[in-house]
């Protein structure tokens, strides 16, 4: 095993070094604190790696996305949402009969308890979507409280269940609109969309493409390494938490502003950009203005 060594108050300490997936390296001080009495300081942990992952790879400035494996581009013009979690959780591409148990489970498990609707009424009108979605997915735990299923796929099912229902119903408390229950011969993507955007008074047909947008937009945002809220569930499942609770406070660290709360900023942006008409063009102008206040 190659090492790197380490000269602190003239001693030498070894310390092994891993190479990633991607050929990168990285120095394990693991040892170092019980052989030397000293700990390594990184501020934001710009320099440190949790673990040893072989899931996703990123690399922004070249436009790198690999998913176990396989470019961003390949899973989503030939996969969809389902296939690629499937693909994240276990490692490899499932079978066609994996696949459908796998959208069959999904289906099974859409539903929410009945009396969890009376959660969102106590919300506001205007309550945030991100402090609605971490409340409901926390209160999931009062309802499958068993640990035996920590240890089962079946919590994996029921949050990719249930977490579209949940955020369809904060949409449309949010609106004043009546909820509406998932339907069963619906692919995936398309049952969220239908618990969105239908109302009871009418016929909702789901648009292929926006089924397929969204399926893309799901496939690109499914995982992205060992960001602030993937850490973050780690952490608080590291104390032995129940998995809802650990998505739940992964939720919360999504919501900032500077992780996952930046997509809510892109969108508020665009309904900007819309409600003014639509040119673009004169945004992207400003942008680039180095006395205007506009960024993109």
């Amino acid at each position: 095993m190659t090492t790197a060594s380490l000269t602190l108050d003239g001693k030498s300490y070894d310390l092994p070094v891993i190479r990633g997936t991607e050929d990168e390296t990285a120095i394990d001080i693991t040892k170092l604190l019980g052989q030397s009495g000293a700990i390594t300081m990184d501020p934001g942990f710009n320099s440190t790696g949790a673990c040893r992952s072989g899931i996703t790879f990123i690399d922004g400035d070249k436009g790198i996305l690999r998913y176990r494996g396989y470019p961003i581009e390949q899973l989503a013009e030939r996969s969809d949402f389902v296939e690629t979690a499937w693909l994240l959780l276990y490692g490899e591409l499932p079978t066609g009969e994996q696949l459908d148990g796998f959208r069959a489970q999904l289906t099974y498990h859409s539903m929410i308890h009945e009396d969890m609707k009376k959660f969102f009424e106590g919300f506001p009108p205007g309550a945030h979507p991100m402090a609605i979605l971490s409340a409901m997915v926390a209160s999931l735990s009062t309802y499958y409280p068993g640990t035996e299923d920590d240890h089962s796929d079946v919590n994996i099912v029921r949050l990719l269940a249930k977490v579209r229902t949940i955020a369809a119903y904060a949409y449309k408390k949010s609106i004043g609109q009546p909820t509406i229950y998932p339907k069963n011969d619906l692919s995936y993507c398309a049952n969220f969309l239908h618990m969105m955007f239908a109302v009871p008074a009418e016929d909702y047909h789901v648009s292929p493409v926006l089924v397929k947008a969204l399926n893309m937009l799901l496939i690109l945002h499914a995982d992205h390494e060992q960001n602030c809220s993937t850490s973050t569930v780690r952490i608080v499942a590291s104390s032995k938490a129940n998995i809802f609770a650990s998505i739940s406070a992964g939720i919360c660290a999504l919501w900032g502003p500077l992780h996952g709360g930046a997509n809510q900023a892109v969108l508020e942006m665009l309904e900007m950009i819309h409600r003014d008409g639509g040119d673009y063009k004169k945004y992207v102008m400003l942008a680039k203005d180095k006395t205007s206040d506009f960024r993109l």
